[in-house]
């Protein structure tokens, strides 16, 4: 059976740090792509390249040095892509509860060596909250297809 979650877990250092002296968004941005790129090849086990980050819902800032998590599930594949939802979130190491900090929804495609998609086991949600999160994943392609649809005049061409 394929795992399809994944968690990371470390400390936020002070390399991670914005001007404000909290851990910088774009640094959360690239935790979220690692952690989803580990999920997306573990069940896909092939290399995996991102399509698509979608909102992405900062709630709360990380400080640093804190304890920082990441969950990433796939919730959705398609023919060849997987969607994972991925939740941040962070605790004072002398604290014993985490609080979330951010969400989003990450889209990656498997590919092979030369850069063309390849097929993906699917994955078959077996849980009440899986069922939901799945629906929430097509839910959001449907969004995304009405934004790309309002987006298109504006696109370059090639």
């Amino acid at each position: 059976m394929r795992q399809n979650k994944i968690v990371f877990q470390f400390l936020s250092e002070p390399t991670d740090v914005n001007y404000g002296g909290k851990v910088h968004g774009g640094a959360v941005m690239k935790w979220i792509d690692q952690t989803g790129f580990s999920c997306a090849t573990m069940w896909s086990e092939s290399y995996c390249v991102t399509v698509y980050v979608g909102g992405i819902r900062f709630y709360k800032p990380i400080h640093i040095g804190d304890l920082v998590r990441l969950e990433a599930q796939i919730i959705y594949t398609g023919r060849t892509s997987m969607h994972i939802a991925i939740n941040v979130y962070s605790r004072k190491v002398s604290e014993r509860d985490f609080e979330k900090k951010t969400h989003c929804i990450i889209v990656f495609a498997a590919v092979d060596e030369d850069g063309n998609t390849v097929e993906v086991p699917k994955f078959q949600p077996t849980t009440d909250t899986e069922i939901e999160m799945e629906n929430y994943a097509i839910k959001l392609m449907n969004l995304r297809k009405n934004i790309e649809d309002e987006m298109s005049p504006f696109l370059i061409s090639k």
